[in-house]
């Protein structure tokens, strides 16, 4: 018992040192404002790491984005490599030059957004999918706008505080729309 409670321990002190500031990002040259970047078509390829690094899922996304009313709707159609499939539709407000929060079926209340220079943090508890249970997680992502338009998502993925994986997705705008490739 007395080692579980200093395994415990340990793993909350490490997850409270990895804490990312957003306005460490406001003297990038590159802004990102996600009404602008994913409004159109969006591709991106991803992977779910478990917290000892081990690739569990490989996915790629198709997203198209319209903006109507001042609220950007997402519709993301997953493929994942195992065959299976999903579709998520997010449905973002944008608050102020920089505040964003949305909601999807699967998000539990509200997903709240800031953004930065090139940086956008954005956090949501969401109910995961995992076999045939469903479990409560928080997700804190953090995305990163790049030149040529390439957009880095890292998300930590945790539950009661502590590391359950990371997702890592990285999005491009395609030039030409989707292809079946």
């Amino acid at each position: 018992m007395k080692k579980m409670l200093i395994i415990l321990l340990c793993s909350l002190g490490m997850s409270a040192c990895n804490s990312m500031k957003i306005e460490n990002y406001s003297n990038s040259t590159i802004q990102l404002d996600i009404f602008d970047y994913f409004e159109g078509q969006t591709l991106a390829w991803g992977i779910f790491q478990d917290r000892f690094g081990n690739v569990k899922k490989q996915f790629r996304v198709e997203i198209t984005g319209t903006i109507e009313n001042d609220i950007l709707t997402l519709i993301e159609y997953f493929e994942y490599s195992d065959g299976s499939k999903d579709k998520r539709v997010w449905k973002i407000n944008k608050n102020s030059r920089n505040k964003y929060d949305g909601s999807a079926d699967d998000i539990i209340g509200t997903a709240i957004g800031v953004s930065n220079g090139n940086a956008l943090n954005w956090k949501y508890e969401m109910d995961l999918k995992i076999g045939k249970r469903t479990i409560r997680v928080d997700f804190n992502d953090w995305m990163f706008l790049q030149k040529d338009m390439v957009l880095i998502n890292i998300a930590r993925v945790s539950k009661w505080g502590l590391k359950l994986g990371e997702v890592n997705i990285f999005f491009i705008k395609p030039k030409n729309g989707f292809s079946n490739s």
